[in-house]
Formats: structure tokens, C-alpha cells, sequence
């Protein structure tokens, strides 16, 4: 019996290491994979990055060279000589924070009151708000142009941030994280005496930091690359944004693809600044915020 026992925990030992085997293969093979497949969303970044740094003759040159014989930083100087790129700069940043900042308030406020509060029409309100994402942006782009001109709005930047200040998209993702915290945990807040806005200040906002770090970078990436709303709203030159000044910019200068690539890698920056600091909060946001509907 002994003998038996022992042959068959070696088979099971056999058994769990070639299982083991197999996962660690299987895990490598994903790994290589994914690896394979961000080198390649990146390439069109590594030569931009690349050309930025080289001078115009040589970006072009037959067989490519991912790193410059001489590295030309000049580039990076130039750029901001030869078009009003500062001014552009410090206007996107401007418009970019202050709306991000209101739509994170306005979109939470919304949706604690979507997902923890009980009122007559609740979720019939909330879906015909959720539907206005499915309306693109063309079919009442005239109508709101109109209405801002009456107002007086039109060439402003407050008018911009006006139209920009509140998010279906922002509404919806963190209800679904709201969602799935216990409304017990609520009404023990509500027993100690808190209000419906010290239980939204200080319960609800710090236990949303993934779902609003998702926002912030996706309400981030959209203004600051935003081009069409400051192209229609913004005629001075002194109120126009970053992505319109490089389009000026490549009309200028649509030859000299060194200082493109160099004026679209400042572009860049911020947004890759805010991702690294906030990929965390960003990777749990995508992960917890729908996971109850």
C-alpha cells in the first residue's frame, strides 16, 4: 500500500509540474506577444522622436537611421522662434485644466446622485443623458454655434469652457464605479450625521480615485488634441490652442519635417506626464467601473 501511495504522489507531482510547465510557457507566449505588439504601436513614435532630433535632409534618408549620426536639439529651439508656440502652449493648458477640473466635479456630483440617491424618473433621466453620446457632435455643432454667438460667447475662451464643462461619457463611468460601493456603508455615514455632501466630499470622492483618474486623462487627451471647437470658436489669434498653431505651423514650414516632428513631440509632453503619474488610478478605473451596471 505504501508503494502504491508513493507511485501515485510521484504521478501527481509529475502531473502539477508539467501543469506548471504549461502556464509558464503559455504566460510567456502572451508576454511576447503583447511585447511584439507595443513595439510596434510605438515605432511611429521612436521615429518621430527620432526625426525630431535629425536635420531635415537626413529624416528621409534611405536606409533609416533610428538614431541621428548627430543629434540636432537646435531643432527644439527653433520651433518655438519660428511661430507663437508658447502662447499657443500656455492657452491649451489653460482651457485643458480648468475644464478637466470642472467636468471631474460636475460628472461625480452627477453621478452620486444617478447611483445613491432615490428620486421620481431617476434612471429614465439618467439613460436619455447617457444617450446624448450616441448624437454626434455634427448634427448640433450649428445650432450651438448659434446659441453661443447670441450669447455672446463666440471668440471667448469662457464660451469654450462653457460647452466642454459637462460629460455624458464622465456621468456614466463613475456612476458604474459608485455603484459598487455598499450603501451601507452610506447609511452608517448618514447615522453618524453626515450630509448627503459630507458623505459625497468625504466618503465617495476618495474612494473614486481610480474612476476619477480615468476621467481626468480621458478628459485631458480630448481637450488638449482637440482641434474642430477652438478651430469654430477661436478667431484672434491670442486665444488659439496648440493643435491649431501646429497646423499652422506644418503649413509654414511643410518642408522642414525635423521641426514638425520637434513641435509635435512638445505637443506630446503633457499628456505623457499626466499618464505616468496616474496609469495606476487609470488601469483600476478600467478594471472596476463596469463591472456592476
Amino acid at each position: 500500500m505504501e508503494q502504491i501511495s508513493i507511485h501515485n504522489n510521484k504521478i501527481m507531482n509529475t502531473i502539477s509540474k508539467k501543469k506548471g510547465l504549461m502556464h509558464y510557457i503559455r504566460l510567456s507566449i502572451l508576454y511576447i506577444l503583447l511585447i511584439i505588439g507595443a513595439a510596434i504601436f510605438l515605432i511611429p513614435f521612436i521615429w518621430m522622436l527620432s526625426a525630431s532630433l535629425k536635420e531635415s535632409k537626413d529624416v528621409f534618408t534611405y536606409p533609416l537611421q533610428w538614431i541621428p549620426e548627430h543629434f540636432v536639439w537646435e531643432n527644439y529651439k527653433v520651433i518655438w522662434e519660428k511661430v507663437r508656440l508658447l502662447q499657443y502652449f500656455m492657452n491649451t493648458a489653460k482651457i485643458t485644466i480648468i475644464i478637466t477640473c470642472i467636468q471631474i466635479f460636475t460628472s461625480s456630483f452627477a453621478a452620486y446622485a444617478f447611483a445613491k440617491m432615490e428620486f421620481k424618473g431617476r434612471n429614465t433621466l439618467f439613460l436619455l443623458y447617457v444617450g446624448t453620446i450616441a448624437i454626434p457632435w455634427q448634427a448640433y455643432m450649428i445650432p450651438q454655434y448659434i446659441l453661443m454667438g447670441k450669447l455672446g460667447l463666440v471668440n471667448t475662451h469662457i464660451g469654450y469652457i462653457l460647452l466642454q464643462s459637462f460629460s455624458a461619457f464622465g456621468v456614466f463611468l463613475i456612476r458604474q464605479f459608485y455603484i459598487g460601493i455598499p450603501n451601507e456603508l452610506l447609511e452608517a455615514a448618514r447615522i453618524d450625521g453626515l450630509s448627503e455632501y459630507g458623505i459625497y466630499f468625504k466618503l465617495m470622492l476618495p474612494l473614486s480615485k481610480p474612476a476619477i483618474a480615468t476621467l481626468c486623462i480621458s478628459s485631458f487627451v480630448f481637450i488638449w488634441n482637440d482641434f474642430m471647437g477652438p478651430l469654430i470658436y477661436f478667431s484672434s489669434d491670442s486665444l488659439k490652442t496648440l493643435q491649431i498653431g501646429l497646423r499652422f505651423f506644418i503649413t509654414e514650414n511643410s518642408a522642414d519635417y525635423n521641426y514638425i516632428m520637434a513641435a509635435s513631440v512638445v505637443s506630446l509632453i503633457p499628456v505623457i506626464i499626466l499618464f505616468v503619474f496616474l496609469q495606476k488610478y487609470f488601469v483600476q478605473g478600467i478594471a472596476t467601473s463596469g463591472l456592476k451596471a
